[in-house]
């Protein structure tokens, strides 16, 4: 595997300079409301280029660019591409005015209803599982027994946890979703988190750049590094703190 080496010699060294910088959010840049060393710098690096593309199923891209604006990182909310939300704004052009079983956030179930979907879990028309932080043993019964009898299921992201400050994990909607394939094995369901090239797509698609011009700077291989790999961009891993390895995830795997 190659020398890790500094990103802003990948950014600003030999080749063509990459048009858009996408970014992990939980781990890469910040852990719960701290800042992760290295980042203003990014951030005074990228300037407009940059985006963060996150498995995120907690905020809504709004309320995210407010609380990274507090901590100094100043990000508009139209350049953030979070799984949960865009999973419900897909949902509501898909099937607008839908019946949704939704176990999320106040914030999302808030979106949900400003983006014309009815929040109903008696007679839903689907199932949504985000990272809904007041899940409990009641809500797990309710939601096994709406997908049995055949509600179609979606999961924003099959993260099980993200790192906290210290290292540790923090539950994830994977978490969540792993305690229903515990009852229902053959559980089918859809998801367009990471390490789906849904995200990825989408912030190239809004940033206007074709894959080759676009970076993905991620902390899990598995799920950033494939995303990436999968549409075609760039992957930087970040490997520790000011610490970066470059090249494509299969190319990384081979050397």
């Amino acid at each position: 595997m190659r020398q890790p080496i500094r990103l802003e010699q990948f950014l600003h060294g030999p080749g063509p300079r990459k048009a858009a910088v996408l970014a992990d959010l939980d781990g890469c840049l910040v852990a719960g409301d701290t800042v992760l060393p290295g980042v203003r710098d990014l951030f005074a690096l990228c300037g407009d280029r940059i985006w963060i593309v996150s498995n995120n199923s907690t905020d809504t891209a709004a309320q995210l660019a407010g609380r990274l604006g507090c901590l100094g990182l100043e990000i508009r909310a139209d350049r953030i591409l979070l799984a949960g939300e865009e999973t419900l704004r897909d949902l509501a052009t898909a099937q607008p005015g839908a019946r949704v079983a939704l176990y999320a956030t106040p914030g999302l179930q808030s979106l949900a209803t400003a983006l014309g979907l009815k929040l109903d879990k008696q007679w839903p028309e689907v199932v949504v599982l985000a990272r809904d932080t007041g899940f409990d043993v009641e809500a797990l019964t309710e939601l096994v027994g709406l997908v049995h009898r055949g509600v179609p299921l979606i999961v924003t992201n099959p993260d099980h946890s993200h790192p906290a400050l210290d290292g540790s994990p923090v539950p994830e909607t994977g978490a969540l979703l792993a305690a229903v394939t515990s009852i229902i094995p053959d559980l089918r369901y859809s998801c367009l988190g990471k390490p789906a090239a849904d995200l990825v797509q989408r912030s190239l698609r809004r940033a206007d750049v074709m894959p080759s011009a676009a970076v993905f700077i991620g902390d899990t291989p598995e799920t950033d590094g494939a995303a990436a790999a999968a549409a075609g961009v760039d992957f930087v891993l970040l490997q520790r703190p000011g610490k970066f390895t470059i090249g494509r995830l299969d190319c990384e795997a081979a050397e």
